[in-house]
């Protein structure tokens, strides 16, 4: 049985309202159950030095917890400097969302995206990829609505969600209760296609088998069309 009551294939309640933010170019506030993630895109018309003059454009990402995004209090790393799993995941919200992204169609601009946790309940490097593209899509339209570029850059939809196996069963899109139990842990990041982007694995405190990871596999590929849908809903597309 899960913490939460949930079955192995039942997504937490997924929910994307868009323009919260009324300067960004793109906003989104994403809810994965009780992880909630600000995600913002920025609009710039300049990339950074090693892509000048390449005509292609660049998304980068960056990521971050509130002090009371978990149950105590963190010291905020503007302080403290960067973790080093801040710097990861944030390496993988950009490399995950150029990877929906064709650079030449995009000219050589930057969209940034901020990826800011309100609340944390595991999931939150999945929940700012899926916001993440939100953001990105909203801040693309706008591009195109000005006329700024003709070709619309979004190859496909880009989401994210964990998969792992908790008391020896695979279950999908786990909250911090299964996660920190969890004997395998994995992040499945996906096009809307269903290809692959990135796949992160590793055994907690078991390994796992060739089976296992099938079914991780397919858990992961129902629960990102669940997002997908949920993405195509707030985007109107």
């Amino acid at each position: 049985m899960r913490p939460s009551g949930r079955k192995v294939t039942e997504m937490r309640p997924i929910s994307i309202e868009t323009g919260v933010n009324r300067y960004a170019e793109g906003s989104c506030l994403i809810r994965c159950g009780n992880t909630h993630v600000l995600c913002t895109a920025t609009l710039e018309e300049r990339v950074p030095p090693f892509m000048k003059n390449t005509g292609l454009g660049w998304v980068t990402a960056e990521y971050g917890m509130l002090p009371r995004a978990t149950h105590s209090r963190m010291q905020r790393e503007a302080k403290k400097g960067q973790s080093g799993r801040t710097q990861e995941i944030q390496r993988l919200i950009g490399r995950a969302l150029r990877a929906g992204v064709d650079r030449v169609a995009m000219g050589e601009r930057q969209i940034s995206i901020d990826c800011d946790v309100i609340q944390a309940d595991g999931g939150t490097r999945c929940a700012s990829i899926t916001g993440g593209w939100v953001a990105l899509r909203l801040a693309v339209n706008k591009l195109m609505k000005a006329g700024d570029i003709r070709t619309d850059p979004i190859i496909d939809h880009v989401a994210a969600v964990s998969c792992g196996i908790y008391g020896g069963q695979p279950v999908v899109d786990l909250d911090y209760a299964e996660d920190s139990e969890a004997g395998t842990d994995s992040n499945f990041v996906m096009t809307g296609g269903g290809r692959l982007i990135e796949v992160q694995a590793s055994a907690e405190g078991a390994t796992f088998s060739r089976t296992e990871l099938d079914q991780l596999m397919a858990l992961a590929d129902a629960g990102v069309a669940e997002l997908v849908a949920a993405q195509k809903a707030a985007v109107g597309a």
